[in-house]
């Protein structure tokens, strides 16, 4: 683990602006974490954003695929040991690898998930866990039970309304005695999927919490 490298104020302000506006649910969630934690779940977050707004920014297949590649290509140079690439979401990912070991291998995991959805549906799973699995490594948590909630969250989270997702926050739910409580900043949105409104959610989010629940 190394945290030599910091990204300047202002990537973090962007990055936190950006979670905020973009996606909310998870960004409340993401203030339940402590410091640096908090600062490291909205900038996987804002990669993710960034990710998955690839289908939308280009519907041509191969402009698709080089956007993607430049993240790789980021995100290689972000677990490096040189300077990162000048654009605030990589600079505070650059700082969330490094302070953590975070390998490559993780954050190509989601991508990998994201470029199939260029030429067909997303596999909701394979991203949900690959995104869960990164905010994992860096809230701390190791056992089976918290990574199993997490992963089971992350993908009901990509789900439309049915049967499949509830049977997912079910299973997720079940485990929630044997849950460590540092997973909670990930667990919190499955609240959002279950019919709690919009207005209620910040206080929602904070008895639960306090409760241990999700």
């Amino acid at each position: 683990m190394t945290d030599s490298y910091r990204a300047a104020d202002a990537s973090h302000r962007y990055v936190l602006d950006l979670v905020r506006a973009a996606d909310r649910d998870r960004f409340l969630a993401a203030l339940f974490a402590p410091e640096p934690a908090r600062r490291d779940l909205l900038a996987l977050l804002a990669f993710d954003r960034e990710l998955a707004r690839t289908p939308h920014v280009t519907r041509e297949p191969l402009l698709a695929r080089i956007r993607l590649q430049w993240w790789r290509d980021a995100v290689a140079e972000a677990v490096g040991g040189g300077s990162p690439r000048a654009q605030p979401i990589v600079e505070s990912l650059s700082e969330t690898a490094r302070r953590h070991g975070l390998a490559a291998s993780g954050f190509d995991a989601l991508i990998d998930a994201r470029e199939e959805e260029i030429e067909g549906p997303l596999d909701v799973v394979r991203a949900g866990h690959a995104l869960a699995d990164l905010q994992l490594a860096v809230l701390g948590p190791q056992d089976d039970a918290s990574r199993r909630a997490a992963r089971l969250v992350g993908a009901a989270w990509l789900m439309g309304e049915g049967p499949e997702r509830d049977a997912l926050l079910a299973e997720a739910r079940a485990l929630r005695a044997a849950v460590d409580p540092r997973t909670l900043p990930v667990l919190l949105p499955a609240l959002s999927l279950g019919g709690t409104v919009a207005w209620a959610r910040p206080l929602a989010y904070w008895w639960a919490a306090r409760r241990g629940r999700y």
